[in-house]
């Protein structure tokens, strides 16, 4: 007899965990099945670990430049082996705090491969042994892994993807990485602050191409004083492993084509959603074009009783996205009143690199295509005296509104601990706050988010540091 519950989640990223414990909290039976570790490429591959490596680094850059601080570090080093031991320690920690939230909320947890073999039904295989489940409603939250390059697949020893570079054995001597998103950015500044001689290369016309113009060009000047080389509008056509490194066969944006070589590549070129071999052909469940899992606003997809979510979905592919529209599916399935269909409209953006990036809602070049007339602000760090205490001045902050209405259209702001401050932001846009409300706000001095409220003001004309 197949075990019955009132819903099962495959997969237990930050989507899969957080509907089972919401699940679990409405008072549904729940099983989640998970083929790895608890808490899925986020808390074990991704967004945490990275962020302990970054952390690391982010103090041995302050200890070689303590003397800006009127302070002396003769001669700091690192062991590489120790911060990805570190590194490992925090995700292991965050594993086991998955694991009793699973135990706190009774949910139980199969290990092994789930395959969904009929309706309401998945069947767990591990070592051999095949259990069989069985619910109401089966929700898919399998993630996704690194897209490869065809002509070159990762081999973990010198052409990596973000797990690969995650555990290095040692720091490159001279690294490419393919690929200006969020997770090239985050390692490219990570070894780059290690020591490492890094060139990026990204095929659209600017780096980070998901977020504001100013801030992609900031970003690009920032992280070329640091000494790293950025290529845009180029592509690599070719990777051949050596016995020393890499062979690279680069196209840049003017036709010509040079070979360089590296110790390590690194691959960030997006994601690749995990729907093989887990029985969503036979159930019928459409796919979009880039083979993520289709749904509606609520996770739901074409087949009755099987919901999607999560980077297995329809992006943008981000953690706390999964986690938002998680609560939102399982809501829904309970039949709870007043469910809003999930929206990214105000949904941040991070990049956690040295400066720091941080954006939520339209771009200014966005916000004009859509037709809004719009008002800008922009504040520098330069001006903010924490920033000039903290010896944190690079970077700025900027500010979309809606002439017409003083909606505030969007968000972007590069510099540091911007990825904390961009919060306010959403709050802002989620209770539909102008600017008239923005500049009422009295925020504490001396700090950082002071720079928002002198954004806000800039686009009024108002500023009163600069």
């Amino acid at each position: 007899m197949a075990d019955t519950y009132d819903l099962i989640v495959l997969g237990s990223g930050p989507g899969g965990y957080v509907a089972a414990i919401r699940a679990a909290q409405l008072g549904m039976k729940t099983a989640i099945v998970e083929r790895e570790r608890l808490g899925g490429i986020c808390l074990n591959w991704g967004c945490i670990p990275t962020k302990a490596l970054l952390r690391s680094s982010e103090i041995f850059h302050y200890l070689t430049h303590a003397s800006a601080y009127g302070l002396s570090a003769e001669k700091p080093s690192f062991d590489i082996k120790a911060v990805v031991a570190r590194s490992r320690k925090v995700a292991d920690q965050l594993n086991g705090g998955v694991k009793g939230l699973m135990k706190k909320h009774k949910i139980d947890v199969h290990e092994g491969v789930g395959t969904l073999t009929g309706k309401g039904k998945l069947s767990v295989s591990k070592d051999g042994k095949t259990t069989e489940l069985s619910a109401k409603n089966i929700i898919v939250a399998t993630g996704a892994r690194a897209r490869e390059l065809p002509f070159a697949k990762a081999d973990g020893k010198r052409i990596w993807t973000y797990r690969h570079a995650l555990v290095p054995e040692a720091v490159p001597e001279k690294l490419l990485v393919i690929g200006s998103g969020a997770i090239g950015i985050e390692f490219a500044s990570f070894y780059s602050d290690l020591g490492a001689k890094v060139t990026v290369v990204e095929m659209l016309e600017r780096i980070l191409p998901v977020e504001d113009a100013e801030v992609s060009a900031f970003m690009e000047k920032a992280l070329t004083k640091q000494g790293m080389a950025i290529h845009t509008k180029t592509g690599v056509q070719k990777l051949e492993t050596t016995a020393k490194g890499v062979k690279a066969e680069i196209k840049f944006g003017d036709g010509k084509v040079e070979t360089q070589e590296f110790s390590h590549v690194i691959v960030a070129v997006g994601i690749v959603p995990n729907v093989e071999d887990i029985g969503l052909e036979k159930l019928g469940v459409k796919q979009l074009a880039n083979t993520h899992i289709e749904t509606d606003g609520y996770g739901r997809t074409n087949v009755e009783g099987i919901w999607a979510l999560g980077d297995v979905t329809a992006g943008p592919w981000l953690a706390h996205k999964a986690m938002h529209e998680a609560v939102i599916c399982i809501e829904k399935m309970a039949g709870a009143k007043d469910v809003h269909a999930m929206s990214t409209a105000n949904i941040p953006g991070c990049t956690y690199s040295r400066p720091q990036v941080a954006s939520v809602g339209l771009t200014e070049a966005k916000a004009k295509e859509a037709g809004y007339k719009v008002k800008v602000g922009k504040f520098p760090a330069l001006g903010n005296g924490k920033a000039i205490a903290l010896g944190e001045t690079e970077g700025f902050v900027k500010t979309v509104f809606d002439e017409a209405t003083g909606e505030l259209l969007g968000a972007h702001m590069v510099g540091a601990e911007v990825t904390e401050l961009i919060q306010g932001y959403v709050v802002a846009r989620e209770l539909e706050t102008t600017e008239a409300e923005l500049m009422a706000t009295t925020f504490a001095h001396p700090t950082l988010s002071e720079m928002m409220h002198e954004s806000v003001l800039a686009a009024y004309d108002r500023p009163l540091h600069i």
